[in-house]
């Protein structure tokens, strides 16, 4: 096994990303596809050419923090308060026939009741990533269809928060669990009002005397996210709750959306560093022996998830064209289901096995949706001239 260095490890990353991400756009395959790719080649089980377990549990951290820390800047509570309704119904019922088909098939195959619970759970959620990039701007912006699509995925974004919170606390002994998890939900809103407070009296007054320095601004948002992250952790929470509350409260500043567009490229960074820990992570052998399950569980997702959305969306009203477009858009798991399973398997809750399974499943998903997609609707990389839009 070669021993590669912090630098060297970045430029393999970055250079076979680059390799495989071209390979990507010309088969109209998301990006996130490409990096989980370069990470089972490079990584432990494939040519272990980045092996280090303790770089590769930091990457993936990191790249955590600030995807949730972006998911934050996305919600401010005036958001949130036009979420119900309509998305509401929709998002919950859903979100209960897909655990019932993750848990039903995990104990079909003689997996324990807490994996099949964390599975299901897992597998509710549609890719955010996915769902926007996918979306023409336009559409994003003006039309119905985004509004809905938008607004589910907001749904699911707050459960999967809920579930990384409680996930979260069970990562001691079971014997403490109950007292992690009191302590966190005490922890939870005193952090969650101090990073209103701190925004409010110490960030805002600062930004508005200093706004003219733009690297000024952009510095202030990565300490908020990484103080607010470290207080979380040292309270029994998690580095990634805390920077999820520190994107919130900074949600609800004028500037919030500046700061997001801002971070988005360091975001970016970060987010090919998580999906190549993911592939990494992949031990091909084990996903062998799993493969049935696994396969079996992305096409029950693929089938089942489109026309549960339609069905749901026709029955409150909704056009018939209207519901399946949102029903196919919203058709994958999402890398809320991987980062699930990343936080289930480190808290000793999921087996190696069953993270495998909801790994492996959710890949699939992003694949076979991402084709349907933009084979039959507008979306930035379609591949017939009328299709595309940006």
């Amino acid at each position: 096994m070669l021993s590669t260095g912090i630098v060297e490890s970045f430029f393999l990353i970055f250079a076979g990303a680059a390799v495989l991400a071209t390979v990507a756009l010309y088969t109209r395959q998301p990006l996130l596809v490409a990096y989980i790719a370069i990470g089972c080649l490079l990584g432990p089980y494939g040519l272990a050419l980045v092996a280090d377990p303790d770089l590769l549990s930091e990457i993936a951290e990191i790249g955590i923090i600030f995807l949730l820390f972006l998911v934050g800047l996305d919600l401010p509570p005036a958001k949130m308060k036009n979420m119900a309704g309509e998305g509401l119904l929709t998002a919950l019922v859903s979100m209960a026939v897909f655990f019932g088909v993750g848990f039903g098939l995990m104990l079909a195959f003689d997996f324990t009741i807490g994996e099949a619970i964390v599975t299901g759970i897992a597998v509710t959620f549609s890719s955010t990533i996915i769902g926007i990039k996918l979306l023409p701007t336009t559409v994003l912006h003006h039309r119905h269809i985004g509004e809905i699509v938008i607004s589910l995925l907001l749904i699911q974004d707050l459960v999967a928060i809920l579930v990384l919170v409680f996930l979260a606390s069970t990562a001691d002994s079971a014997s403490a669990t109950l007292q992690s998890l009191g302590v966190a939900m005490l922890a939870l809103p005193v952090i969650a009002v101090g990073a209103v407070f701190g925004v409010r009296f110490v960030l805002l007054p600062l930004i508005a005397k200093f706004d003219a320095f733009h690297e000024f601004i952009f510095l202030l948002a990565l300490g908020w996210c990484l103080g607010v992250a470290s207080i979380a952790n040292y309270a029994g929470l998690s580095f990634e709750i805390g920077a999820f509350i520190a994107g919130v409260s900074l949600a609800t500043s004028p500037i919030s959306q500046y700061i997001a567009e801002s971070l988005r490229p360091l975001r970016d960074f970060f987010l090919v560093l998580f999906f190549f820990s993911v592939g990494a992570g992949l031990n091909v052998v084990l996903l062998l022996e799993v493969f049935l399950p696994t396969l079996l569980l992305a096409l029950a997702l693929i089938a089942i998830k489109p026309g549960t959305f339609a069905l749901l969306l026709k029955w409150q009203g909704e056009e018939s064209k209207t519901s399946w477009e949102v029903g196919y858009r919203l058709g994958q798991a999402s890398e809320f289901s991987l980062l699930v399973s990343y936080v289930a398997a480190g808290a000793a809750i999921l087996s190696v096995e069953a993270a495998h399974v909801i790994q492996g499943a959710t890949v699939m998903t992003l694949l076979i949706s991402s084709y349907i997609v933009v084979f039959r609707y507008p979306s930035p990389i379609a591949l017939s001239a009328e299709l595309r839009r940006d």
